[in-house]
């Protein structure tokens, strides 16, 4: 139920997508087969309503608590129990001994995190945002931005887009409110590439806020005002109009495409970057997109395949553009959010992880979706609009250079993924709970069952928890496989134990898997405990622990498994690339009768195959549905 507490004021969302569409009609009457594709209008609202709602969406929830220091390297060893031989985790156990002892290290680090925790907004956050996203050099496509793919739409009946007042409420997770900051850092938000690490900016301000999209189509850039000169937002026919001169502007490909550029490694788009400002006209142009309260992207049809491809397809579009001979000139990939509309039918969403990741993502898109159902009936005040501004860039030979040599990595990167999706519809969430089974337990104990019978081996996994329960809370990890899931593992082809006997074990792995949940979402995982331990050490200018130059951490923290539950209300697909070379990346949305999945791995491992994981999940899926409920 929708509470009292509004979201941030200067991020109320505007704008939204209608799910039924007429052909637009360009200027001469003819239908926009590209332009007829969209619109996920969203604005943030860039007037304060009450001050003293800003800090709302903060201070009713706790600050994050540092777990006990022996919990967490008790759990350590627990987890990598299942992982290890015995001698190598018996040496282990000595070196976590030493470390969390009267006289060791940990505790003199444990003492600084608490410290921290009491003179910080968040002890964990921002040294996390750094170590796992700014600091990384990897390129965003691909290996960090994650795409939500949602449903293949008939783009035959086009209604129009409408923007309107909406406001998302406080939202609630097992009875206790979320926090909600990150909603208005979403908007109007970029990151931006430096040498040794990048930094993000946020532009939305509760007063005079940016009031403009980037629209970007044929790899040209458009400044769209979504605001008139009286402050009301544009209606559903101002911005008809308004994309239709867009159109009219952008009939060819632009020779150049310069958001490829933020597709290539951080140190090598950083030089590039700096480069690029050096012109007045490419810094404005630059400084528009960044400050843009979001990116439209407006995708050319692609190729046509099989319907039992398409899913894959259309989220590999969503994820990377398709390459730099398809749709991949059609991002700025550093801009936290941008809207992808392909001419095809296919659309969603692809953001940057520095400012949110998935949970909140999720939330404001389902949000965004069920406001569409409203009508819109806001009239067009008789006000002309200037013309859309197209952004311009000036291309030195050295940035030229840079730009046909980020092509090339791109399309290196794009024809190394491996991506399988499929919709698994023999059950969905609704099955497990009748049986008093978590949902998201069973799924993952069928990934590990999976991957186990794909590589004859269990591997370090990891699942996402939010944080949000918490002040300025991100993600923590939930690890797999445990003990009673190694165990459930063994035994389930095995002819000699019987079936009840797996069913105990099946019910014993998702119970023990449930409970990591718990711990994780109430703040006692221990992948951020130790991440932060490992930083204190760095901070007070110590040498790394020698619990973390152990082999067994390398082990436990090469997350062969990527997997995150990205529950949404609507038949979306998340998918993101994989953490490591020899990896995988398993993405999943539980419905009521059926479950979404997307797979990912890299063609250049040859021991891993996204299809075949997909397949053999598919497949153990439908045993353990078998296990459970056998047919009559």
């Amino acid at each position: 139920m929708c509470g009292s507490t509004p979201l941030h004021p200067h991020a109320l969302i505007q704008g939204a997508l209608r799910q039924n569409w007429t052909p637009l009609l360009s200027l001469t009457g003819e239908a926009l087969p590209t332009c007829s594709l969209f619109l996920l209008l969203l604005s943030a609202l860039v007037r304060q309503a009450h001050s003293s709602s800003s800090s709302s969406s903060s201070t009713s929830v706790p600050p994050q608590p540092v777990p006990p220091l022996a919990h967490t390297l008790q759990k350590y060893l627990t987890a990598l129990q299942p992982l290890l031989p015995p001698d190598e985790l018996e040496h282990t156990r000595k070196m976590v001994q030493r470390f969390g002892s009267p006289g060791g290290l940990g505790k003199k680090l444990q003492q600084g995190l608490e410290k921290r925790a009491r003179h910080s907004h968040n002890w964990i956050t921002d040294w996390w945002v750094q170590w796992a996203y700014l600091e990384s050099r990897q390129p965003l496509a691909v290996h960090s931005n994650p795409a939500i793919s949602l449903p293949r739409q008939d783009f035959s009946d086009w209604r129009g887009q409408l923007v309107a007042h909406m406001q998302i409420c406080s939202k609630y997770m097992r009875g206790r409110p979320l926090c909600m900051e990150l909603y208005p850092q979403l908007f109007s938000s970029c990151r931006v590439p430096g040498p040794k690490h990048d930094h993000v900016v946020h532009y939305g301000r509760p007063r005079r806020g940016p009031t403009h999209i980037t629209v970007v189509r044929n790899y040209q850039f458009f400044q769209l005002d979504v605001y008139n000169s009286d402050g009301t937002p544009l209606t559903q026919g101002q911005i008809h109009a308004q994309l239709c001169r867009i159109r009219s502007q952008s009939w060819k490909t632009d020779k150049e495409p310069m958001g490829i550029l933020t597709s290539e490694h951080r140190h090598t788009w950083g030089q590039a970057y700096n480069r690029l400002l050096h012109d007045r006209i490419n810094k404005e142009s630059v400084r528009l997109i960044e400050k843009g309260i979001f990116t439209l992207c407006l995708d050319s049809p692609v190729m046509r395949i099989s319907d039992e491809k398409y899913a894959s397809r259309m989220a590999a579009q969503i994820l990377h553009g398709g390459g730099t001979y398809s749709n991949s000139g059609n991002r700025w990939f550093d801009k936290t959010v941008q809207f992808v509309v392909g001419e095809d039918g296919s659309w969603g969403l692809l953001y940057e992880q520095a400012t949110a990741e998935g949970p909140p993502v999720s939330t404001l898109l389902d949000h965004v979706l069920q406001y569409c159902k409203k009508t819109d009936t806001v009239r067009a005040p008789l006000i002309p609009l200037p013309m859309p501004k197209k952004l311009y860039f000036y291309i030195d030979p050295a940035i030229k250079w840079d730009i046909e040599m980020a092509k090339q990595n791109l399309d290196i990167l794009i024809n190394d993924l491996d991506i399988t999706c499929f919709n698994f519809q023999r059950f969905g969430k609704e099955f497990p709970k009748r049986l008093r089974l978590s949902p998201n337990s069973v799924i993952q104990v069928a990934i590990q069952l999976a991957y186990y019978r794909v590589h004859s081996e269990v591997c370090a996994a990891c699942d996402i928890a939010s944080l949000r329960m918490f002040r300025g809370g991100r993600t923590d990890y939930i690890r797999s496989p445990t003990n009673q899931m190694l165990s459930f593992i063994q035994a389930f082809d095995d002819p000699a134990v019987s079936r009840e006997a797996k069913i105990e074990l099946l019910r014993e792995a998702a119970e023990a898997y449930s409970q990591l949940t718990d711990q994780a979402l109430h703040g006692h995982g221990i992948d951020r405990h130790l991440l932060g331990l490992k930083l204190q050490a760095i901070e007070e200018g110590l040498s790394v622990p020698r619990m973390f130059m152990d082999t067994a951490y390398g082990l436990a923290t090469h997350w062969k498994l990527r997997t995150g539950q990205v529950p949404t209300n609507t038949d979306s697909v998340m998918c993101f690339g994989p953490l490591v070379p020899d990896g995988y990346a398993v993405c999943y949305n539980p419905q009521p009768d059926h479950v979404h999945f997307s797979v990912t791995a890299f063609n250049c491992c040859e021991e891993t195959n996204a299809e075949k994981l997909a397949d053999t999940l598919e497949s153990t899926l439908c045993d353990i549905q078998e296990l459970l409920h056998p047919p009559a």
